[in-house]
């Protein structure tokens, strides 16, 4: 069982904007939602989590199965599967390519790598696709390559920030039920404004409002406390934000 626990992450940007506010929470093996709208923090979150970004002086700690992660370093990163927003990719490469390099960028020797990424790419049903390049891709199937990425190396913690972005309904489902299927033996966790990309999937859900976690729990005993006699996430959704993006 593996354990991310946050304590009191804090991150100002400038003087004024405070992106993240005495976050805590602790993380073990399944899949969990950081739902919020756009601006809440989520994506600053994930970044710090992965070691894009500082936190503030004194911001707070994060633990990886007890031990600090500024002391394990590329120990932690090792077994970490990241998949940023929007990233843009090398069009001109193919996706065969392209994993290759990311590959290198981890570490993996070339024999492992070979090994990886075809049955990677089955995984996320892109065989086909592994040595076309990638500028001819759909925003779909771009997102699935991001997402076999983040799946090199086998790590046990994966970050996936806003993997249905800009994808219409029909991939947002493809994308979700490949999520649901990567297993409960690793923490997953995927941020969203989009509520029914993680309400059936999700072992439990993080609200995040203003850099803050407002709320956080299974989605049965969070619906709970939807004021009116529609209990659903997406109300729950609309109690805190004002609002539901589908």
């Amino acid at each position: 069982m593996n354990t991310l626990k946050l304590e009191k992450i804090n991150k100002h940007y400038g003087k004024k904007k405070h992106a993240l506010c005495d976050f805590s929470f602790e993380f073990t093996n399944g899949i969990y939602g950081l739902l919020g709208p756009n601006g809440a923090g989520k994506s600053t979150l994930m970044n710090i989590v992965t070691d894009n970004l500082l936190p503030d002086k004194d911001g707070g700690k994060i633990f990886w199965n007890g031990t600090e992660t500024r002391i394990l370093k590329d120990k932690f990163r090792s077994r970490l599967g990241f998949m940023p927003q929007q990233q843009s990719l090398y069009e001109s490469m193919t996706a065969h390519t392209f994993l290759n390099y990311i590959a290198a960028l981890k570490c993996l020797d070339k024999k492992k790598a070979a090994e990886e990424i075809p049955k990677i790419m089955k995984r996320v049903e892109l065989t086909e696709s592994l040595d076309k390049k990638m500028g001819g891709f759909s925003g779909g199937m771009k997102q699935r390559v991001l997402i076999a990425a983040a799946l090199l190396g086998d790590p046990d913690l994966i970050i996936l920030d806003e993997p249905t972005a800009g994808l219409d309904p029909k991939q947002r489902v493809i994308i979700r039920n490949m999520v649901s299927d990567l297993g409960h033996e690793k923490i997953i966790i995927i941020s969203t404004h989009i509520v029914s990309d993680i309400e059936t999937i999700a072992k439990e859900i993080l609200f995040i409002k203003e850099g803050h976690l407002i709320d956080s729990g299974s989605i049965p005993d969070l619906v709970e406390k939807v004021e009116n006699s529609d209990k659903t996430l997406e109300n729950l959704y609309m109690q805190y934000y004002g609002e539901v993006q589908k």
